[in-house]
């Protein structure tokens, strides 16, 4: 068993949700008369904690009307929960890596969030821990990773990181464990092979026969 904790991503790994995370930043914007981001503006911010996602997605938005901003943005999301499916596939692999495996998220959702999600799919069984965004340094800062490892006393070399954006790669990088990427979430399969990850997959049943060989 080469890897003991493998660790996922949520939000474009597990969840096809990264289509509405975009249209949700662009309609807060819309609200508030702000410049609108682009799709691809809106999709790179995915992963990161909500400040910083907006930072970079929303320059213009003032401090002072943050907390508007905030509460439009999850207007909209609330709006379209109920309608993010799981991956087709991915039940099945946390099915299989749950029977000898520990398994782990590392997501840049609130706790809350979090928790509603995992609640919605009926997926929490599966992970025996998780980090979010609002409790300790947001990706790509790889406090998530260390602590995971810490909390589970799991070894770098025995951890695997699967995520969809550079910033899931870059924290596994800064925690010294192996990445893989997947490119059917948030980012482009270019920007992700550019940060070396052990592979990348386009498709789940990729990933599914890649873990079942290497994993």
């Amino acid at each position: 068993m080469k890897y003991r904790l493998i660790v996922f991503d949520w939000d474009g790994t597990i969840i096809d949700s990264p289509g509405a995370i975009v249209e949700c930043i662009q309609e807060a914007a819309r609200d508030m008369g702000l410049a609108v981001p682009s799709a691809g503006q809106a999709s790179h911010v995915i992963g990161l904690g909500l400040r910083d996602s907006l930072l970079h997605a929303v320059p213009e938005l003032p401090d002072a009307r943050y907390a508007e901003f905030v509460a439009l943005y999850r207007k909209h999301f609330l709006q379209r929960e109920d309608a993010m499916k799981v991956f087709s596939g991915i039940r099945e692999i946390l099915e299989e890596l749950k029977k000898d495996r520990v398994l782990a998220i590392a997501t840049g959702k609130s706790r809350r969030g979090l928790e509603r999600a995992l609640a919605h799919t009926r997926t929490s069984g599966y992970f025996t821990a998780s980090r979010c965004a609002d409790e300790t340094q947001p990706k790509p800062h790889p406090a998530m990773l260390l602590e995971l490892m810490e909390e589970l006393d799991v070894g770098r070399r025995q951890v695997l990181m699967i995520g969809d954006t550079s910033h899931d790669l870059e924290m596994a990088r800064a925690a010294e464990v192996d990445a893989v990427a997947v490119s059917y979430g948030a980012h482009a399969e270019e920007g992700l092979r550019a940060c070396a990850p052990l592979a990348c997959h386009s498709t789940v049943p990729s990933l599914h026969a890649w873990l079942r060989k290497n994993a």
